[in-house]
């Protein structure tokens, strides 16, 4: 599999590890694994703060107990740059709460790859109104 198709295949595994619902858990540890120790999440909230993939994932589980039993993440588009042992994608992810709300994420993820085996530095992300801004955002390119 080349770098650009196993980075794809890392992010979908990913945002398929943050779905749930009533009747399946989301994959905690398969989310946690593809990330390296002391890797760094930053949510869409300001100020900005870091938070550890364990604080995530213990949120994100509380959250699924109680006000969000459902969501459904999925990626829409992506774009995957290569240096060498250093990547960096960015993807438009679709968010289904509760089986009603949707949203929009524009996730970047900086990447390392270490004898052969790829995994998350870190991790940032904001939200998009609708689609049409998550397009506008993914277009608008620098």
């Amino acid at each position: 599999m080349d770098d650009h198709k196993a980075i794809e295949a890392l992010i979908e595994g990913q945002f398929e590890a943050l779905s749930w619902d009533e009747s399946q858990d989301g994959d905690w540890s398969g989310f946690a694994a593809d990330f390296v120790e002391g890797a760094q999440l930053f949510a869409s909230a300001r100020p900005a703060q870091s938070q550890s993939v364990g604080q995530f994932v213990e949120r994100m589980q509380g959250l699924s107990k109680s006000s969000l039993p459902n969501l459904k993440e999925r990626m829409l588009g992506r774009r995957i740059e290569v240096f060498g042992n250093v990547e960096v994608a960015i993807a438009v992810c679709e968010l289904t709460e509760n089986t009603e709300k949707v949203s929009f994420n524009i996730e970047a993820f900086l990447l390392i790859k270490e004898a052969g085996e790829r995994r998350i530095a870190s991790q940032a992300w904001d939200t998009a109104k609708d689609i049409t801004a998550a397009q506008e955002l993914w277009t608008n390119k620098v």
